[in-house]
């Protein structure tokens, strides 16, 4: 319950979500979609702006369509993207829509301004009766054993709040990792990021971003700009000094040393209007752990990369779609309906599953960073020399469509398995030829008795789906709660079982369907049934 002075009690809460970016919002939508109360708190008083974070990536896309907000985030992008890249005289189109990625809807990158993406995800929480309270800042949480208890400091005095689970969405400077006692690991980057709104005396070369690998760093031009046609970002090394929080904005860059930049770039253009502008400091970090009892850490608050490649807004979007809907489940709606189940088991998956994956992203990010932006002597020569002795062979490469597409794959995440986590259960007998547990569902092509459709868009709701082979026996109204949906696909021989959770991802398979103990045991362990179903 909620404790506001002057104003009695309000209602209960499952889930305290602190930050309101992409990831906090994605979280309190996934957690409310699978039946869970939820706050959403952000202690500024307005949203942040300039967008940081440009681009979504297919998996992401895929993971936030079950929530009904995938053709908003579309409407606002640029889904056939190119980038031309300046390799020493040469300049090299490469498309980045249309991909070779047959078994996913969004075969493509989507070029998509963070604050377009906060603004369709707060308007479908506020039609589902969830605003965003701005200005409320997290003074204090802390795990009390039953639930979590918070003190907020709002526009209308300090309240305490005490809830089954807390989520930290809070970034880089997370009050809820600090209050958890959660260490905090890695380093700052000798280099830093320039960011900047500006017009320059050249039109746009049709969408997406020109690139411009240099001795110096990288430099990149995209025409997003939210308070001019460009928005700049280029790497160099860092001055030093004292600057803001690690991934913030902090003070302006002079027009002459962005002017600078562009000409050390090989750049022939001259900055007409600089509407904004701003250096920031990076630096590569990992929570020790992303839960501490009722405690968790999503997004930046769990683990902070460089730019390279686009992950964090990306990596923290998916953070949330696995925690939501486990927070949900865990929570229940009444002391009875989890009653004599443990949800140990789901709880602790969040971290085993999320915090290998940041590991690995973490080496991924690191390493083209240290290509994209480092002042070495390696780095600078491959950017500056070897790129442009290169420049003839880039074509070739980029024909090969698949090899392009592997490289998308590994970017958005859409290799990510989950194979050894607590969740992840393999029916005996074995189900071949299907999706391992704790691998990805891919969007293959199925019947289901009428015309052939597309999986995905079969699943596009909420909670656990079961798929069912074609001759495979119902599954036990028992075992069916008000969160899970059953799919017969009539195009698929055989009497096996496969089980969605609600991120997309295989719980359970088993090549029969006639006994339900293993079903219905995997259903028990995240509390899905119609005995324990929140």
């Amino acid at each position: 319950m909620v404790a506001h002075p002057g104003h009695g009690l309000m209602a209960a809460v499952d889930v305290l979500v602190v930050g309101a970016g992409p990831t906090g919002l994605a979280l309190a939508l996934q957690a409310h979609d699978h039946g869970a109360r939820v706050r959403i708190v952000e202690r500024r008083p307005e949203a942040f702006r300039p967008s940081r974070a440009l681009i979504l990536h297919p998996r992401t896309l895929e993971v936030l369509r079950p929530l009904g907000v995938t053709d908003a985030l579309l409407a606002k992008a640029d889904t056939a993207p190119s980038a031309v890249l300046h390799l020493g005289r040469r300049a090299v189109r490469a498309g980045l829509a249309d991909l070779a990625l047959p078994d996913t809807a969004f075969p493509h990158l989507s070029l998509l301004r963070q604050m377009d993406v906060e603004t369709v995800l707060a308007r479908a929480l506020a039609d589902r009766g969830v605003p965003v309270e701005r200005g409320t800042e997290l003074v204090t949480v802390r795990d009390d054993g039953p639930s979590a208890r918070a003190v907020l400091r709002t526009p209308k005095g300090v309240q305490e709040i005490r809830c089954p689970f807390v989520g930290g969405c809070d970034g880089p400077a997370s009050v809820v990792r600090t209050c958890a006692g959660v260490g905090w690991d890695g380093r700052p980057y000798p280099e830093e990021v320039v960011l900047a709104d500006l017009e320059l005396d050249r039109d746009p070369e049709g969408s997406g971003a020109e690139v411009f690998p240099g001795r110096r760093g990288l430099l990149l031009l995209f025409p997003l700009g939210e308070q001019a046609t460009w928005r700049l970002l280029a790497t160099r090394a860092s001055p030093g000094g004292s600057g803001p929080e690690f991934g913030q904005p902090g003070p302006a860059v002079p027009q002459a040393e962005l002017q600078r930049l562009l000409s050390d770039a090989g750049l022939d253009a001259r900055i007409e209007r600089l509407a904004w502008s701003a250096r920031v400091p990076l630096q590569y970090r990992l929570a020790r752990r992303f839960r501490q009892g009722r405690l968790f850490l999503a997004g930046d608050a769990a683990h902070n990369y460089s730019p390279a490649t686009g992950q964090g807004m990306n990596a923290g979007i998916q953070d949330a779609m696995n925690l939501g809907w486990k927070l949900a489940f865990a929570a229940g709606r009444s002391a009875g309906s989890t009653s004599g189940w443990d949800a140990a088991a789901l709880l602790d998956s969040y971290d085993r599953e999320r915090r290998p994956v940041a590991c690995r992203r973490l080496v991924l990010t690191h390493t083209a960073f240290w290509a994209e932006a480092s002042t070495g002597r390696i780095p600078s020569w491959l950017r500056a020399v070897a790129a442009a002795h290169a420049a003839p062979a880039v074509p070739v490469l980029l024909a090969r469509r698949r090899l392009v597409a592997e490289g998308i794959r590994l970017i958005s995440q859409l290799r990510v398995t989950y194979q050894r986590g607590p969740l992840s259960v393999e029916g005996t007998p074995h189900l071949r030829g299907a999706p391992r547990p704790g691998d990805r569902l891919p969007d293959a092509t199925v019947s289901t008795g009428g015309p052939p459709q597309r999986l995905h868009a079969l699943l596009a709701r909420p909670g656990v789906h079961l798929l069912l082979q074609r001759d495979a026996e119902p599954a036990p109204p028992a075992l069916l709660g008000p969160r899970v949906t059953v799919l017969r696909l009539t195009n698929s021989p055989g009497r096996g079982v496969v089980a969605v959770r609600p991120d997309g991802h295989v719980g359970f398979r088993c090549a029969s369907a006639d006994t339900a103990a293993g079903l219905g045991d995997w259903l028990s362990l995240i509390c899905a049934t119609a005995e324990t179903q929140v």
